[in-house]
């Protein structure tokens, strides 16, 4: 007997969230990205604006510009990304919500799953945290989940190689 799959939608006809978070530990990540990234910027642009007094009055927008980005890249971004990232791993699909300007949600049949992999970049390791990266035969590329906990990514990733060799379909 085949057990139907959870149902994707909500009363309503809406689509329904995942039902798991990621992990905490995300955020102090997101941060300690942006403020590499978006303070080295910032750092590049002050040097010159302190050291070459002409530089100054060029300086002055980009300087102004770099450090908003950076105050809502720190204080905003990675606390909206921990409210909206959701994620679900199911027989039948895996479901991603994530996003902070621009979000989105994806569902990938189980069916279609063609390379489940576990990714820990540097910082990454640092914060035990991994991105579990589920690749279908999708145009739309893989479903990535990102800001688990690491033990969490491997075990994700062993159901889902478990899922993707008992689902009948050629993955196409």
């Amino acid at each position: 007997m085949t057990v139907p799959p959870p149902p994707l939608l909500a009363d309503g006809g809406q689509p329904r969230q995942p039902r798991e978070r990621i992990e905490r530990r995300a955020i102090a990540w997101w941060m300690l990205r942006s403020l590499l990234i978006w303070g080295a910027l910032l750092a590049a642009l002050l040097v010159p604006a302190l050291l070459w007094e002409p530089l100054r009055v060029w300086l002055i927008a980009p300087l102004i510009a770099a450090g908003i980005v950076l105050l809502a890249k720190l204080a905003v971004e990675p606390w909206w990304r921990f409210a909206v990232h959701r994620w679900e791993v199911t027989e039948h699909a895996t479901t991603a919500a994530s996003g902070w300007l621009v979000r989105e949600w994806r569902v990938s049949p189980s069916s279609r799953i063609q390379t489940v992999d576990a990714v820990r970049g540097p910082l990454e390791q640092l914060f035990g945290l991994a991105t579990l990266r589920v690749t279908t035969a999708s145009s739309a590329g893989a479903v990535t989940i990102a800001g688990l906990d690491r033990a969490t990514a491997e075990r994700a990733v062993a159901r889902l190689a478990v899922v993707a060799e008992l689902t009948e379909g050629d993955a196409t």
